[in-house]
């Protein structure tokens, strides 16, 4: 099988890397993130809104553009090569559910017009015995979440409570969690606040797939750049008279790494494609995606900085950056675990038939 961008979508993803070489770099996401309590740029945001970016998955009813899982591919891939901050993906995701709900069209409108922040609380405990809080009842949300992405930017907060996901109303009582990256922020959320049905947990959870898509083609993005500059920096850096590049034994870790990367570039788009087309196997595609995008990313990045030697532990290069986006996204709240358990369960399910 063939597979390649429509002109379109080229055409996406040519915008996409324009945007993150422009103001969106590497080094200036690390300023914002070090700067702003927020940990991203709210006049990044508003940029996106009016690229329509915010709208990437919402329906053209909603405002938005009706693309699928390609599309969210081909951005996240461009953002991961810079660590974008912010809270996109979880956004996009719950605008999505929030639009297939068919009760929010007006919270979604102000989310692709960047008004609203609105992301999706699904972690009720921190470690797996310990006993959830949540209880919704009576249009009232009670008890806690945990690792909520940029929970203290959101407006509204989709959550999954029991059987039931609801939309809680802010502002919100939050308490930062600790992280190994300074662009990610996650936060504790004690709930005391009104909310109403949206439907049953099958609502918050249809698009694990989709996230997972989302994570994968991220990865993919932390893999590139990782590469690209190790491989610039062993051009560059000299020892003994002549680049480090020049060793042989450096040029097969790097060789390492590109297959890695190109390993990862297939399955992620594979899976974008599978989810797009709705495929049988479409959940067990994107949740290997995602398991294997993140892992090269995790070893490409590790790689990176033992090959800039004693720099790559420095605070002023970049690529730590890339190790800990990757170690942030192993993590992601949406569990990887439940996706590929459906998607067993499902492929078990069609051999059985």
């Amino acid at each position: 099988m063939k597979f390649d961008l429509s002109e379109e979508q080229s055409l996406l993803r040519d915008a996409t890397a324009d945007l993150m070489t422009g103001d969106c770099t590497l080094e200036n996401n690390r300023q914002v993130a070090e700067a702003s309590g927020e940990g991203f740029s709210r006049a990044h945001w508003k940029q996106l809104a009016e690229l329509g970016y915010l709208g990437l998955l919402a329906g053209e009813s909603v405002g938005g553009q009706g693309l699928g899982a390609v599309e969210l591919a081909v951005v996240c891939h461009e953002m991961g090569k810079v660590c974008f901050p912010g809270p996109y993906l979880d956004v996009l995701i719950a605008a999505r559910a929030l639009e297939d709900s068919g009760s929010a069209d007006d919270i979604v409108r102000a989310i692709v017009a960047g008004d609203e922040i609105v992301v999706a609380a699904h972690r009720d405990r921190v470690w797996p015995n310990d006993e959830a809080t949540l209880a919704f009842a009576g249009d009232h949300l009670s008890g806690a979440a945990y690792f909520v992405p940029f929970g203290s930017s959101a407006d509204r907060l989709l959550v999954v409570a029991g059987d039931n996901t609801v939309l809680a109303d802010g502002p919100f009582d939050t308490e930062p969690m600790e992280t190994a990256e300074e662009m990610t922020r996650l936060s504790e959320v004690r709930f005391d606040n009104p909310a109403r049905r949206l439907g049953d947990r099958a609502l918050a959870h249809a698009l694990t797939d989709l996230t997972a898509v989302g994570v994968a083609a991220h990865a993919l993005g932390l893999c590139e750049s990782a590469m690209q500059r190790t491989v610039s920096y062993s051009r560059e850096r000299e020892t003994f008279g002549r680049p480090i590049g020049a060793n042989q034994a450096l040029q097969h870790r790097m060789a390492d790494m590109l297959v890695e990367a190109e390993s990862a570039r297939s399955i992620v788009y594979h899976a974008a494609w599978s989810v797009a087309a709705g495929a049988d196997d479409a959940g067990l595609v994107a949740a290997s995606a995602r398991a294997f995008a993140v892992s090269a990313a995790r070893a490409i990045a590790e790689e990176s900085i033992q090959m800039h030697g004693g720099n790559g532990f420095t605070w002023e290069y970049d690529v730590h950056c890339f190790l800990k986006r990757a170690l942030t996204l192993e993590h992601h709240p949406i569990s990887q675990g439940d996706a590929l358990g459906r998607a067993l369960d499902k492929f078990s399910q069609s051999f059985a038939a």
